[in-house]
């Protein structure tokens, strides 16, 4: 009996999409079923011509999958906010930037903005590593690392010292960051967790700037990541780490 029951119902609650997205009213309530996040999925591939890694999708079909297995929701379940008020995904060009907004019921649950070529984009020193390659680089050197909170603060001082400004961009690599540390918190079983890679795997082409990484930068990535962690070490090959080594990089092409 002591072997059977931790394997009974682990997970106690539906996830809904108020757990992971910043919905409020009817919508927040509802648990996320499979019908739902096959419709965002097919919305995003429409207009990305693929399903964002981290993104609404992504996070969507998660938790939709974790929800059916634990019983909550059925295959061909559908929410009816979904099915009478639709998804979209829609992008708006504006001078200099390309802003991709995902909505549910009418109601936001991710953002994209993305700079347009040769327009507002930063200027990069020829053969320096920026801060979004080197947050690609952690998708490859630490990717199946579960997102924590200390990831999340580490991914939004890296986002910072990218663009500049101090907001978190909706549907931005921070956000997602955030979104899937809070998810995560509620899981027990790391094959369900949503892990770096999944978050950074294109982290270059989601920031809407990009800049070389320089010593202050890795600095303040790396406090940001020490001080939300149980010890005071940085993951092996995780964000900071990564920013830390692609600083040393810049500095030894710069002394060339």
């Amino acid at each position: 009996m002591s072997q059977e029951q931790p394997r009974r119902h682990q997970q106690q609650q539906p996830i809904k999409y108020g757990d992971i997205f910043n919905v409020s009213g009817d919508l927040a309530s509802k648990a996320i079923p499979p019908v739902d996040a096959d419709m965002m999925q097919t919305a995003e591939t429409m207009v990305f011509g693929e399903t964002q890694k981290g993104g609404p999708a992504a996070m969507m079909q998660s938790a939709a999958s974790r929800n059916e297995r634990s019983g909550f929701v059925g295959h061909g379940d559908v929410t009816d906010a979904a099915r009478d008020q639709g998804v979209a995904v829609k992008e708006t060009d504006v001078p200099g930037i390309r802003v991709i907004t995902e909505k549910v019921a009418g109601q936001v649950i991710g953002q994209f903005v993305e700079p347009t070529p040769f327009i507002g984009a930063a200027i990069v020193e020829q053969n320096a590593i920026t801060i979004g390659q080197a947050l690609e680089a952690t998708a490859h050197t630490a990717g199946d690392k579960p997102v924590d909170e200390s990831d999340a603060a580490a991914i939004q001082a890296a986002e910072v010292r990218a663009t500049g400004s101090n907001v978190v961009i909706p549907g931005g690599l921070a956000a997602s960051a955030q979104s899937a540390a809070a998810f995560n918190a509620g899981v027990s079983k790391d094959e369900d967790k949503i892990k770096l890679k999944d978050i950074l795997i294109d982290a270059a082409m989601r920031l809407p700037a990009d800049k070389v990484v320089t010593k202050q930068d890795a600095e303040g990535v790396m406090s940001a990541e020490l001080r939300n962690k149980a010890r005071v070490a940085a993951h092996p090959g995780g964000v900071a780490e990564s920013m830390a080594e692609a600083a040393r990089m810049n500095e030894n092409v710069r002394h060339q």
